[in-house]
């Protein structure tokens, strides 16, 4: 790859130089309905200058967002100091801290230390906040930080999807942004059979603010707690949730921190979002041009000014402190959509001033990623050229394990050792029943003219499952249910109704790769959102009165056993839009008799691995016949899955009944049971 190379600067372009400035207070008004003298939870901490969300975002019968008693890992201590030439980055967000002799003092959004009294805009001085738990900070300064809430959330009841420990900042950011997904897909199905004024995202975002359910409260330098490089994100509003970057709108989110006796404002985070066309092409550099000036109105352009945002990154190329970098890409399934990935740690090298198209001076920043940092965004431009060009991918065994089966090539490679395949096996997309499916009971079908409506209580197949369409508009599972009913040739609805989803097979390119402990496992060159399709077990259907005593060889064998807790509780929280719970605990879970071999013959399914925490859910689903207790077993993503990332569902609980096939478990996670 190439590496960025010393810049001379052009007619048209000039180094800046700028001097440090000793304190930069730029004051901006409280969120919206708030008054920061009564209150008694930390400050906002995430509020940038030009807001962290847009104006009247807290809206409805939702409280505005002034301060949040934090659902936070910083709670426990992850929060990370980062580093720089003149010592380390203090960004402890507390409203009650010790000033150290050297190095640097953390401030709020209003660039006022955390400590004392606030002033608002109007310049009144707010009232000390107390931040609930003490804690000792690492280098013996005692330090407030914000009390983590896992229960009494909503009318003192516990939310069960939440994560019972905060003990694991990976396990946090991905029940919170698992939590965030799930509602955002609900408010799409509700929004379909009434009026909506806001998109989906923003009244998922503000049901979690509003319910203090959020990750890495409080800003930092350096790597966000449970935040992983190459994860990936459809909407801003997650980037904030999770709390990897702050502002919901603006691409540069940054804080203000002292250095000894010195005040400067550092950059934290960059989007580059292409908004001024970021020369990003190198995986290892990115050009990064500043925020302001960019307006569609000829005469509201105006040249760049150096102050905040802008400021910030002038000031981290001299301070040399890590900025985390997110880079946006158009998302090849949405018209208008973007992907954004998580790249990882960058420091930026130089910075000067160039004339845009639109005539107006821009700051330039060139950023260098940090050595030794796992692919992030260099994996999403590698699998874009094998999606267009198939014949690119490297190291292949076979260019397609489906022989024409499937609609879009299974590819097989092996990069790990010498073996040339798995064994053999019958590849098929279908499911081999013990009787014709015309033998069995006929599933009732809907008298849908055209295509089935939300909210059409007239439709069968909306009744059948509870009133509502299961899967939203783009083909998205909204929620886990005990079975979905998808319309079937019993329906008059066209194939284009959108609840014919997964039995039109598979829509996304699939390797079977070779793994370097498990055998064979199965990977995407496609982002996969939430809840979207992947693929069925298919196989032959076992009589479960008359199952081979010894089929405890058989490691293809798929069985609706319990779950582990990540899949139980993939719902979205429904206490949290006032309806009931549809949690179903381990005990409550109740098993189907179907049981599935894929030994002999199979799809990519068959090389699916377990992992005790993973990607991937399985669920019922009922088209082309009525027989509940054998129904298509498809599966779905569980999270929003980046390319490249091995496909994993959860095997089950180990119990009486399946513990004679109990295997020992290589998945590696940090919940990892030890068996399956």
């Amino acid at each position: 790859m190439d590496r960025a190379r010393n810049f001379i600067p052009g007619p048209n372009q000039e180094l800046l130089d700028i001097k440090p400035i000793r304190s930069l207070a730029p004051m901006f008004p409280a969120p919206m309905g708030v008054n920061i003298n009564q209150s008694s939870t930390p400050p906002l901490v995430c509020v940038t200058p030009v807001g962290q969300f847009p104006t009247g975002f807290g809206g409805g019968n939702l409280p505005a967002f002034g301060s949040f008693t934090t659902f936070s890992v910083t709670a426990n201590g992850f929060s990370q100091a980062g580093t720089s030439a003149n010592g380390a980055i203090d960004a402890t967000p507390i409203s009650a801290y010790k000033t150290r002799s050297s190095g640097a003092t953390a401030l709020n959004g209003d660039d006022e230390p955390y400590s004392g009294n606030q002033t608002s805009a109007s310049g009144r001085k707010a009232k000390k906040r107390s931040a609930g738990l003490s804690a000792d900070g690492s280098d013996g300064v005692k330090v407030k930080r914000p009390k983590p809430i896992y229960k009494n959330l909503v009318a003192g009841k516990e939310l069960a999807f939440l994560p019972a420990s905060p003990n694991n900042p990976r396990e946090i950011v991905e029940a919170v942004h698992m939590t965030f997904e799930a509602l955002r897909r609900r408010h799409l199905q509700m929004d379909e059979t009434q009026d909506a004024s806001r998109r989906a995202d923003l009244k998922a975002g503000a049901i979690m603010m509003a319910s203090n359910i959020r990750a890495n409260v409080g800003k930092r330098v350096g790597t966000a707690p449970g935040v992983e490089i190459g994860d990936i994100f459809y909407f801003r509003m997650e980037l904030c949730i999770i709390g990897l970057h702050a502002p919901s709108m603006g691409g540069i989110d940054y804080m203000s921190a002292k250095f000894g006796a010195d005040e400067d404002s550092v950059a934290i985070c960059i989007v580059a979002a292409g908004g001024y066309e970021n020369e990003d092409d190198d995986t290892d550099t990115l050009v990064y041009s500043g925020s302001g000036g960019n307006s569609r109105n000829t005469e509201e352009r105006h040249d760049q000014k150096l102050e905040r945002g802008n400021l910030a990154l002038e000031r981290s190329m001299h301070r040399k402190n890590e900025i985390r970098v997110v880079r946006g890409f158009k998302d090849p399934a949405m018209v208008a959509g973007k992907i954004y990935i998580y790249d990882g740690l960058y420091k930026i090298q130089e910075s000067w001033t160039e004339r845009t198209k639109f005539g107006v001076n821009c700051f330039k920043y060139r950023l260098q990623r940090e050595p030794g940092q796992r692919d992030g965004a260099a994996i999403w431009k590698m699998t874009q050229r094998w999606i267009q060009d198939p014949s690119t991918r490297g190291r292949v065994i076979l260019r397609d394990l489906s022989s024409g089966i499937e609609s879009i090539p299974v590819c097989l490679v092996n990069e790990v050792d010498h073996e040339k395949g798995p064994g053999q096996f019958t590849y098929t997309n279908q499911v081999k029943y013990l009787r014709p499916v015309s033998s069995m009971t006929p599933m009732q079908g809907c008298g849908c003219q055209s295509v089935c409506l939300p909210g059409d209580a007239n439709c069968a197949c909306g009744q059948h499952n509870g009133g509502d369409l299961p899967y939203s508009s783009s083909g998205v599972l909204v929620c886990r249910k005990p079975i979905v009913y998808e319309c079937g040739e019993a329906c008059h609805c066209t194939l284009n109704c959108r609840n014919r989803v997964s039995q039109k097979g598979i829509r996304f390119h699939f390797e079977v790769f070779r793994t370097a402990n498990r055998g064979w496992g199965l990977r995407c060159w496609e982002p996969i959102r939430a809840g979207a399709f992947i693929c069925e077990y298919t196989g032959e259907v076992i009589d479960e009165l008359k199952v081979n005593l010894d089929d405890s060889e058989d490691d293809y064998i798929f069985q609706t056993v319990c779950p582990g807790e990540k899949t139980l509780k993939w719902n979205f929280g429904p206490e949290l839009i006032g309806e009931q719970s549809t949690y179903v605990s381990a005990e409550e879970f109740q098993p189907l008799p179907i049981k599935i071999s894929a030994k002999k013959m199979g799809n990519v399914s068959r090389f699916m691995n377990h992992s005790c925490s993973p990607n991937v859910l399985w669920q019922p689903v009922q088209y082309n016949h009525g027989d509940d207790k054998h129904p298509h077993i498809m599966f779905f993503a569980l999270n929003h899955i980046a390319p490249m990332t091995e496909l994993t569902y959860d095997y089950g609980v180990v119990g009486e009944e399946t513990s004679h096939r109990a295997r020992t478990c290589l998945c590696g996670s940090l919940t990892c049971r030890g068996l399956f």
